[in-house]
């Protein structure tokens, strides 16, 4: 079974940053892509960052260009975003996921973290 997990989420004033963590954990055997997605409320989920792997290829929505950066650490199978000048329209929940192959026997499939809050606000 194969589980993400974020972390990092919060309340900051305009202007400051936030680092988001995604650990992805369980039987896994190889990733084809990790990301960001982020829903603010009343309005649809959103891609906020994405790594292809395979191409290696890194996408970033035209509102968080140069604002935002994804990294990966491959060997903790986690990927942070890491958040600078941030604004209240930033402010939404934050979801990690993996287009990833699990093991036994092997399986392709989207896998989706539960979400963390972050809030920016005065």
């Amino acid at each position: 079974q194969v589980q993400l997990v974020e972390s990092g989420g919060g309340l900051v004033q305009p202007g400051g940053s936030l680092r988001l963590s995604c650990v992805a954990s369980g039987s896994i055997h190889s990733f084809y892509s990790m990301g960001w997605y982020r829903q603010a409320p009343g309005k649809e989920r959103e891609l906020v960052a994405r790594m292809d792997f395979v191409i290696g290829r890194t996408d970033y929505a035209d509102s968080v260009k140069g604002r935002f950066t994804i990294s990966r650490d491959k060997a903790k199978n986690t990927i942070y975003l890491q958040m600078n000048s941030l604004t209240p329209e930033d402010t939404a929940v934050f979801y990690c996921y993996a287009d990833l192959v699990s093991n036994g026997p092997w399986r392709r499939g989207d896998y989706w973290g539960q979400g963390t809050q972050v809030t920016v606000s005065v």
